[in-house]
């Protein structure tokens, strides 16, 4: 299992916060009330599983005053500090767009958040700079839909030409949410057209859930993997939308096909650059032991995509045997890799059962009584 060695992925800060419906958010025991609980639920799902030393953090939720300190703190704790994620979506000013909006007072808001996010790279050590959008129209004719394309890629060249030569920029999609009728970023295709534009330090985010029914997401994996475009993952499962579900719950033969691309573009070689991170929202499921499942979740369906006999499925393949080839893959799905993952842990002197370890710890307990007063953190906050 040595390619299994090379899988790393980034937990997020919010994950552990409150978080719920656009109905509710709902409030739980042990909850953090800063970014330094936050990391130490983090650092507590790396020391059950040894999968996730890194914690990406989010702007403005995450800011503090000394971002180095910051990451002496997480260090100490045996994680880093990874991926900054910027927020132009909850702010009054950006209702009709951020790096779209018509006002150029407003763009450059938005610009100049982005620049103090790449200022806290420099502190945190942090590699990728990653931006979500909520811009978009709700109605035809709300918007020029081509006038917000150039001022998008003019806002984008601004920020891009102060990311750092170890530095990236990661751009990422969804299809609809909160814009309804069109989103300025809805598709892989335009996030592509728009971080070629910028340079080669320029990549594209491909969240899971952020795709309409039925999309073929490991062909999306694979092409921009072969154009070298693909910087990061945002890992989680969706029944019907954006769900933010548990990676791997909804969908895990999916969740195993974009694995077997990941492996099959290379990206756990040790070179690869590619980022893997969930972005998940644990509405009702306790905050740490979700974490835990899930990395747990992308560890086993990697492991199954590791299985697969791929000298015999390029035979099958070029021999024209569609059901050979299936069958291989399938066989592979299906394999029972739990008592062979449960050694790998136990070599490594992690608990073979990281669940049943984290709930005979204490470590909830613990939260639960210490963590009294203070604002919990929650979704935006």
């Amino acid at each position: 299992m040595t390619v299994l060695d090379n899988l790393q992925i980034e937990l997020p800060s919010w994950a552990f916060g409150n978080s719920g419906t656009r109905f509710k958010v709902f409030s739980t025991p042990g909850t953090p009330r800063s970014i330094e609980e936050k990391i130490a639920d983090a650092a507590t799902v790396h020391r059950f599983t040894g999968l996730a030393p890194v914690v990406a953090l989010h702007i403005p939720w995450d800011r503090v005053d000394d971002f180095a300190a910051l990451r002496r703190y997480a260090t100490d704790l045996g994680v880093t500090l990874g991926t900054i994620n910027s927020n132009t979506f909850q702010d009054d000013d950006y209702k009709f767009g951020s790096l779209t909006h018509t006002d150029k007072a407003v763009r450059q808001k938005a610009i100049d958040h982005h620049l103090e996010c790449i200022e806290i790279m420099a502190a945190t050590g942090s590699r990728d700079l990653k931006i979500w959008l909520a811009d978009g129209t709700n109605y035809p004719g709300q918007g020029d839909i081509r006038g917000r394309q150039d001022r998008l890629a003019e806002s984008l060249a601004a920020i891009y030409q102060h990311i750092g030569p170890d530095q990236r920029l990661v751009l990422e999609y969804k299809f609809f949410e909160p814009a309804t009728y069109m989103t300025d970023v809805p598709d892989w295709g335009t996030a592509y057209a728009h971080v070629t534009a910028l340079g080669d330090r320029a990549k594209v985010c491909l969240d899971t859930g952020h795709h309409a029914p039925g999309t073929n997401i490991e062909f999306i994996v694979a092409q921009l993997m072969r154009l070298a475009k693909l910087g990061s993952f945002d890992f989680n499962s969706r029944f019907y939308a954006d769900d933010d579900l548990i990676v791997g719950a909804a969908d895990p033969f999916q969740l195993f096909r974009i694995m077997f691309e990941v492996i099959r573009g290379g990206g756990l070689d040790k070179s690869s650059d590619l980022a893997l991170m969930l972005d998940q929202c644990h509405n009702v499921e306790a905050k740490i032991p979700g974490q835990i499942r899930s990395v747990l979740n992308v560890q086993e369906m990697t492991a199954r995509a590791l299985a697969v006999d791929t000298d015999a499925l390029t035979v099958a393949q070029e021999s024209g045997d569609v059901l050979g080839a299936n069958q291989i893959m399938m066989d592979a799905f299906y394999t029972d890799i739990r008592p062979a993952l449960a050694q790998w842990r136990g070599e490594r002197g992690l608990p073979t059962d990281p669940m049943a370890a984290f709930a005979e710890s204490g470590y909830q307990e613990t939260i639960n009584a210490e963590r009294i007063g203070g604002t919990q953190s929650s979704w935006g906050a």
